[in-house]
């Protein structure tokens, strides 16, 4: 290939926005790259879950990176060199990964969404902007919370976590079917990052007592104020976990 794909070849090929051309490339070298590939079905995974957690919706598995298939594609590609006929038969048929961040979501059956876990969009939101150090925040952290009093009727404060050498680093805006939602990251001096996310409530996502749940590597403990619900994302270790429950305590 001409060049090892960057971070924009990658994105661009989730979103379906590469030339055939370079799609041909990119998917080549994916074939050989297992890790790479297994981070790209993360990326999707991710964007998948937060997606399906602000719309209540859970999407179809998008079979375009199954590893098999990229294999197989490539296989496709080197026989043709052989045979110009076969050409046709070399593209994977689905336009990269289908442009999942153009498409609105299909719903999912009622039974499935019956399912969804408390604050799913907020692991979700953590995973894909705060644990990547990817936020491309709407607003820098020092004016993260008159942005929120502006664009939330009367949210709480947020918690303070100063005294663990916690800062808010920023925010984003977010959109659910409800309304909108905003992700607030903290990060210490090492990089380590502290989520906090609002949201409204709707019809699959009520308010909440207050509780907490594990996912993966990660911690989500939320609770409901004031027509919103919320939760703090952290790693899941005991001292991590401990910084959110002392802020929390003081609110």
């Amino acid at each position: 290939m001409s060049h090892v794909p960057d971070e924009h070849d990658l994105h661009a090929y989730i979103d379906g926005r590469l030339d055939p051309a370079r799609r041909a490339e990119v998917e080549a070298w994916l074939a050989r790259q297992p890790e790479r590939l297994a981070e790209l079905q993360a990326w999707q995974r991710d964007a998948q879950q937060l997606r399906a957690g602000l719309a209540g919706a859970l999407p179809a598995p998008d079979p375009a990176l199954d590893p098999g298939r990229l294999r197989a594609g490539l296989a496709r590609r080197r026989r043709a060199r052989y045979a110009v006929a076969a050409s046709v038969l070399l593209s994977l048929g689905v336009g990269g990964i289908g442009g999942w961040q153009a498409r609105e979501w299909s719903r999912a059956p009622a039974p499935m969404l019956a399912g969804v876990a408390p604050m799913a969009d907020a692991i979700a939101a953590h995973r894909l902007f705060a644990a990547r150090h990817d936020l491309r925040s709407d607003i820098p952290g020092g004016d993260v919370q008159p942005w929120l009093d502006a664009n939330f009727s009367e949210p709480m404060r947020l918690p303070d976590l100063s005294a663990a050498g916690y800062r808010p680093v920023g925010a984003r805006a977010l959109a659910t079917d409800q309304g909108a939602a905003a992700l607030v990251v903290y990060q210490d001096a090492a990089g380590a990052a502290i989520s906090f996310y609002i949201r409204p409530p709707g019809p699959r996502h009520h308010m909440l007592p207050r509780g907490d749940r594990r996912d993966g590597g990660l911690l989500a403990q939320y609770w409901s104020r004031g027509g919103y619900n919320y939760a703090m994302v952290s790693a899941g270790d005991d001292a991590s976990a401990q910084v959110v429950r002392r802020a929390l305590q003081a609110i």
